[in-house]
């Protein structure tokens, strides 16, 4: 089944319907807040191809499908690997999102007989050792090197003999060239008795049969949703586009020249992508329509094809950069999210979408500025703060509320406890009923993250599979599970001799109570951890001697963040012509009313006010250290915190009703029935409505949101979204 069924019948949409509503539900359970930032720049209309990057967790990526759908009712049909398609499960689920199979030559590949080496004269010319190479190979496929050499690739061009052939271009892989590790793996080989290295044969993969699905879908007006990474990966940066992507958006505007197809870059942003309860921010970039002198290139064919083709790929890659979080490495990402916390005013409440884009910020500036002595001098010291952090047990957000230890510290430390005891009570019937669910599925996630990363060259731990295996067995698990508990209540009914009708409820009312029980213990088990992760410095303060290592401490901090700010004043006017005219973070004491929020007490909003209200009412009102008291923020609150390794920690807290588009909130309110929705939308609370009100209010809001601003933020503009650079605005044809 290559598209699914694209008649226009009602089960197609049904089908599609119930899909993004399984979906829907599996993602919310899974993930503590899924947030939406840019859907105002999703289509409402006509053929349209989401572009989406970085690939790092699998089919868990689809949930941009979720943000379209919810936004304006439009289907995205995904590209999925023929391999996967082929799967049980995830083939059925992905039939019922119409999902187009993609045969991946690397699925095919087979081991091949003999060794090769390459000719000392000419790199393009492979000598084979006891190999068969006019039986296995033809022109067109491909020959696989090992992992042992980062496994590069190479398009065979002639096939000369059995110990002999010519290949297009020298063997490359993800860092270049690779003909100079290959010649050295082969020296070392050779010595140790071995005549070259293994390889595997690749077949030459027709893919006529996916672009005519995919011509056909865009045809017809509809949308496609590729990750033109290729594959997934739990890498810091991007790996190469593939070319796939433009060829299927310029085929088929060559195919019908009537055709507009718009691209739409999408960035998927993890906080622990991997963790059950984290977050996920989807951000939508500016749509752009295919330029039409790309497409009348592509008609020209041969050395003008593959330029559109190029030219086009760079226009995607450009606009990917504005929405996705990249960095040349893992302790890069960590150095620069740690220098984003320090940059934040204590107490500053920023929203998932600000706390990406300091980090795309401060990525770009330090990557920029990394040889400078003073940025060199900065990166030791928030390393060595980010040690003393960690001696102390600690985050970085509970530093500045650090206090000496008094009687309130004490009384909160109790009251803590006795609070953490109780939220365990509640969630221990639910967490003893499903711990089979989560055993298992840690279990097996971590098993098919092994696999993973044993079998490709581009997964640095393999993580990217651990999601999708979480929510694939908690899925499969949980019916039988529950099934099983049902038929022993009614074994346990029937002996103890119940009324027969109670024999028949039994199970169905098993089957109905479940359910409920385990989402108690989900709510519960979160507002537990909430306060668990809060104890720490409660404790710590409490040690003696502890308090001379909390002054050293806060002053480091102190320290290093106006270390930071002096470097951020000195050299991000350079790297941005507008620093000056705007800012990012609002000042917490004055904001405009628009921007209060609710008291959060020490537990996320997330919660709900039931579990919430408890601890914050007593915090304010007994120990008077809530985020929200006059006094200030808490000094010792259990706001959500980093909680280990991931694309991007957590340590803010945010708001669901505020976040992104909070400064509209009045707005809404006074316009009331006025407001105007979108057409395929008819919904309350879209934040594509939002967002579009957000831009009709612009100018209104600005003054007001911006007449208190902090003197060392990043540039922003109206929204309190930072701005590009004035030479990026100009130069990239990707930004409107």
């Amino acid at each position: 089944m290559g598209r699914g069924d694209t008649n226009p019948t009602i089960s197609s949409d049904f089908l599609y319907a119930f899909a993004m509503f399984l979906w829907r539900t599996a993602v919310s359970i899974f993930f503590r807040e899924v947030r939406p930032r840019g859907a105002f720049h999703i289509p409402q209309e006509g053929p349209v191809i989401f572009v989406a990057a970085p690939h790092n967790n699998q089919f868990v990526d689809m949930v941009l499908a979720l943000e379209v759908w919810r936004e304006t009712r439009r289907k995205v049909q995904f590209l999925v690997a023929a391999k996967s398609m082929k799967q049980r499960v995830i083939g059925f689920f992905a039939r019922m999102l119409a999902s187009i199979p993609v045969v991946r030559a690397a699925d095919e590949a087979k081991p091949g007989m003999g060794f090769i080496s390459l000719s000392e004269d000419d790199p393009t010319l492979v000598v084979g050792h006891g190999t068969q190479f006019t039986k296995e190979l033809s022109p067109r496929m491909q020959i696989m090197l090992p992992k042992s050499v980062s496994a590069p690739l190479a398009e065979v061009l002639e096939v000369i003999s059995d110990r002999e052939l010519r290949l297009k271009k020298e063997f490359s892989g993800d860092s270049g060239k690779s003909t100079l590790k290959v010649r050295q793996k082969v020296s070392e080989l050779q010595t140790q008795g071995q005549p070259g290295l293994e390889f595997k044969r690749i077949p030459h993969i027709d893919q006529q049969d996916m672009y005519h699905h995919v011509y056909q879908c865009l045809t017809e007006g509809g949308c496609i949703g590729i990750f033109p990474e290729g594959g997934s990966h739990d890498r810091a940066d991007l790996l190469p586009l593939k070319a796939g992507v433009s060829l299927m958006a310029l085929g088929a505007m060559a195919n019908n020249p009537s055709l507009k197809v718009q691209i739409v870059p999408v960035g998927l942003s993890y906080f622990h992508p991997h963790r059950f309860r984290s977050r996920v921010v989807v951000e939508f970039g500016t749509a752009f329509e295919v330029p039409e002198e790309l497409v009348a290139l592509y008609n020209q064919g041969g050395a003008e094809k593959r330029r559109a083709v190029g030219q086009l790929l760079n226009l995607i890659y450009d606009a990917l950069k504005i929405v996705t979080v990249r960095a040349p490495d893992y302790d890069t990402l960590m150095l620069c999210q740690a220098a984003r916390r320090l940059y934040e005013v204590p107490g500053q409440h920023t929203s998932l979408g600000q706390v990406i884009e300091l980090n795309r910020r401060f990525l770009e500036g330090y990557l920029h500025f990394k040889d400078e002595p003073k940025v060199k001098r900065l990166r030791d010291d928030v390393l060595k703060y980010n040690r003393m952090v960690r001696d102390l047990g600690l985050r970085d957000h509970q530093v500045p509320r650090a206090q000496k230890a008094s009687w309130k510290t004490l009384g909160l430390l109790v009251y803590r406890l006795g609070l953490l005891a109780v939220w365990s009570v509640l969630a221990l019937p639910g967490v003893v009923l499903n711990a089979p669910i989560f055993l298992a599925a840690l279990a097996i996630s971590r098993k098919k993250a092994r696999e993973a990363l044993a079998g490709s060259v581009v997964k640095i731990s393999g993580r990217d599979v651990m999601a999708t295996w979480k929510i694939l067995i908690s899925l499969g698990l949980t019916p039988v599970l529950y099934g099983f508990y049902a038929f022993l209540a009614t074994i346990v009914a029937i002996k103890a001799g119940a009324p027969f009708k109670w024999q028949i409820y039994t199970p169905v009312l098993v089957m109905v109570i479940l359910p409920f029980v385990a989402y108690a213990a989900l709510k519960f088990g979160e507002a537990g951890m909430d306060v668990l992760k809060s104890l720490p410095p409660l404790i710590v303060t409490l040690v003696p001697g502890q308090s001379r290592s909390f002054d050293r401490l806060k002053a480091m901090r102190v320290q290093v963040t106006n270390e930071l700010v002096e470097v951020v004043n000195e050299f991000a006017p350079i790297l941005y012509d507008d620093f000056d005219e705007r800012r990012m973070l609002l000042s917490p004491i004055s904001r405009p009313d628009i921007y209060r929020r609710r008291s959060s007490g020490a537990v996320p909003r997330a919660q709900g006010t039931l579990l919430v209200h408890p601890m914050t009412w007593l915090d304010e009102h007994l120990f008077g250290w809530s985020p929200s008291s006059s006094r200030g923020t808490s000094a010792l609150s259990g706001d959500q915190d980093e909680s280990g390794g991931g694309t991007l920690s957590e340590d803010e807290e945010t708001d669901e009703e505020h976040g992104d588009y909070d400064n509209v909130l009045g707005y809404l309110e006074r316009r009331g029935a006025e407001s105007t929705r979108p057409r395929s939308c008819e919904r309350n609370g879209s934040y594509a409505d939002l967002q579009r009100l957000r831009n009709e209010s612009r100018e209104q809001f600005s003054g007001a949101a911006l007449a208190s601003v902090r003197a060392d933020g990043v540039s922003a503009d109206a929204d309190g979204i930072p701005l590009r650079r004035r030479a990026d605005r100009k130069e990239d044809p990707s930004v409107s």
